[in-house]
């Protein structure tokens, strides 16, 4: 894989108790849209703060597109376009000027089109000053900043939260078009439904420690699924379903509801003898994939 972000063995201590990192390997592809999940605390805003050089790793190294994060931090700031969680802004300019101000700043050309089109699509009024605008409007106003020159990598820290679910559906947009085009989208979340979405790969994060790192489609593959039988007479008492990785969740006029860890076809056969009117099997959602993984991990 054509590597935009690595890291190897990324770490990073407070004093001598807190471990936020605890030794990060990992690679994001060019042109990748990448999902960094886990629980508050886990590490995720660590992880992007160390890439931008805001803070200093305790061990290891990190490079975006070949740069050393922290040998070449100027390098590396310019390559990338930054949301963090907490959006700061200059309350007395207006949208506009903010625009301009950060615009100033990059080292590509700031298209003017480009900033009126993305406000268009974002709803966002950039005449009003960044001091009265709500929580969502900042947002905006931050994800604009962060897109301005079409930066080759993205790092994003929750970059829908305050949007309402229309906003959100059009920032998955734009960040496939960013992608399309071929930059890297390295973000955070909480929201699974817009990684389960958008996102091509995630990684875990559990205590600062990468857990896990595996495409969408295989997290929700291994993991249990929900089958729902409802019965033309009574069911059968629960002995008749005691099969490998099958798990009776409950029952009630005519209905049993199972838990099936791996392949349903052995329960299939088993329902099929005992006179079943319909069958409803029913995949994980993200969100229920992620709260399973971390019921099974149990207390670091």
């Amino acid at each position: 894989m054509d590597a935009a972000v690595r890291t190897e063995g990324l770490s990073k201590t407070y004093g001598d108790t807190v471990l936020a990192l605890d030794h990060l390997d990992l690679e994001v592809g060019r042109g990748e849209i990448f999902g960094f999940l886990g629980p508050n605390g886990a590490g995720k805003s660590t992880t992007i703060r160390l890439l931008l050089d805001l803070i200093r790793p305790s061990a290891g190294r990190a490079e975006i597109l070949g740069k050393d994060c922290q040998r070449d931090s100027v390098e590396v700031r310019a390559l990338t376009g930054y949301l963090p969680g907490d959006v700061r802004l200059y309350d007395r300019l207006s949208g506009q000027q903010t625009v301009e101000f950060f615009g100033s700043l990059r080292r590509r050309p700031v298209k003017p089109d480009r900033v009126v089109a993305l406000a268009e699509r974002l709803d966002l009024d950039l005449t009003r000053r960044a001091g009265v605008l709500s929580k969502g409007n900042r947002q905006k106003l931050g994800l604009l900043v962060a897109l301005l020159d079409q930066p080759p990598v993205l790092l994003l820290d929750e970059p829908t939260s305050g949007l309402d679910p229309l906003l959100q559906h059009t920032v998955w947009e734009v960040l496939r078009e960013e992608a399309e085009r071929g930059a890297t989208v390295f973000f955070s979340s909480h929201v699974m439904s817009e990684v389960e979405e958008i996102c091509e790969r995630v990684g875990i994060l559990r205590d600062g420690r990468l857990v896990e790192v595996a495409p969408v489609s295989d997290l929700k593959g291994r993991s249990v699924r929900r089958v729902i039988a409802r019965f033309g007479d009574t069911p059968p008492g629960t002995a008749a379903f005691r099969l490998p990785g099958v798990r009776e969740v409950e029952r009630h006029d005519g209905v049993v509801e199972f838990s099936v860890d791996g392949d349903i076809g052995g329960l299939v056969q088993a329902l099929a003898e005992h006179g079943v009117r319909d069958l409803e099997s029913r995949a994980p959602t993200l969100d229920e994939v992620m709260r399973a993984f971390y019921e099974e991990e149990g207390p670091a």
